[in-house]
């Protein structure tokens, strides 16, 4: 199976074109979202319509631009999109936890209340892939790293030490674009708006 993921493409028709190049030339099963689509909302439904067109699964998640119901009620208008805030998305071989919004917070108790749902999941689909997409980074890592400090989230650290992903895709932090970094097996990717693609 092939992903392409993405971040923080902010309502830019130059980054949406960009994106339409390489689905066509990487041919993905899947799009993978990490939120911010928009500009405070500006742009959101022009962009998912956008996305809409690519006519592959798109899994997306709000970033801290987007309203969370907003975002919800958007999503619901098109058929390709997959809104999983605080939610799964399971197919084939693979399992996706979706957490967005936030970004500027070093704990998180929504998440730590969350994290028990989603270790939940994890134990029930032990032989698949597995991918959290969250839109703020996690603590202490590369893809958190501005100005010297870390700006990312102990709760998300946290959770991925504790659990087997294989995957970690987030956003946000726009200095920290096309950034990699693992916390053990788990491989953490900055993808930016021109996207990463993960072969499965």
């Amino acid at each position: 199976m092939k992903l392409l993921a993405f971040v923080d493409v902010h309502a830019s028709h130059k980054m949406l074109k960009a994106l339409k190049q390489k689905v066509k030339k990487e041919k993905p099963d899947i799009l993978l979202c990490a939120g911010d689509i928009s500009i405070f909302e500006h742009g959101i439904e022009h962009s998912l319509s956008f996305l809409n067109r690519l006519n592959k699964p798109v899994v997306i998640i709000p970033g801290n631009h987007e309203d969370e119901s907003l975002m919800r009620k958007q999503c619901k208008k098109f058929r390709n999109l997959n809104y999983i805030h605080k939610r799964k998305y399971k197919k084939n071989g693979l399992l996706v936890l979706g957490y967005g919004s936030g970004g500027f917070a070093l704990n998180d108790p929504e998440f730590r209340k969350l994290s028990k749902k989603f270790a939940r999941a994890l134990g029930w689909n032990k032989n698949k892939k597995k991918i959290l997409l969250i839109h703020g980074p996690p603590y202490g890592t590369k893809l958190d790293k501005i100005i010297g400090q870390h700006a990312g989230n102990k709760d998300i650290t946290k959770f991925i030490k504790h659990h087997d992903l294989d995957y970690v895709i987030c956003g946000h932090l726009h200095e920290n674009f096309g950034k990699k970094d693992r916390i053990g097996k788990t491989i953490l990717l900055n993808p930016g708006p021109k996207g990463m693609v993960i072969e499965l």
